[in-house]
């Protein structure tokens, strides 16, 4: 018995995650931030404001994001003005990550546009299930 692609839950996820791109892209273009070029900033400025200042791929282990893809995003944000590369003292080939100011004026605001346009695409179903049903997928040894 074959599925219709209705009844498919890996394309029933493909096209809610297409959606949800769609809107995340949609609340993070006034702030002229791409996805990626948003979830990098926000880890950054996280990490910071933890006392912490992560090398490049700290960074993109903690953002989930390929190592490659994620030097090519934090050059174009810090031609941006809102990241700061600095060679590590301890590892002359790492660059350590400071958010610049712009960025950090920008990374709550962004934060906040992206919560909202969760909220609304999250709207239908209840929060708790919502975090807990994708969080069995993406930790599924838990």
């Amino acid at each position: 018995m074959s599925l219709s692609p209705s009844d498919s839950p890996g394309f029933l996820l493909w096209h809610a995650t297409l959606r949800w791109q769609r809107d995340i892209s949609a609340a993070l273009a006034p702030l002229d931030l791409t996805h990626v070029q948003f979830v990098l900033l926000a880890c950054a400025w996280w990490l910071n404001t933890q006392g912490e200042h992560p090398n490049q791929l700290a960074l993109a282990r903690q953002a989930g994001t390929d190592v490659k893809m994620t030097s090519q995003v934090l050059r174009t944000l810090e031609h941006k003005g809102l990241i700061e590369r600095a060679v590590d003292p301890a590892d002359t080939r790492a660059k350590r990550l400071r958010v610049t100011d712009a960025g950090a004026d920008l990374a709550p605001r962004a934060i906040a546009a992206v919560e909202r346009a969760d909220a609304q695409f999250f709207q239908p179903v209840p929060l708790d299930d919502a975090v807990s049903l994708l969080g069995r997928l993406v930790h599924p040894e838990s």
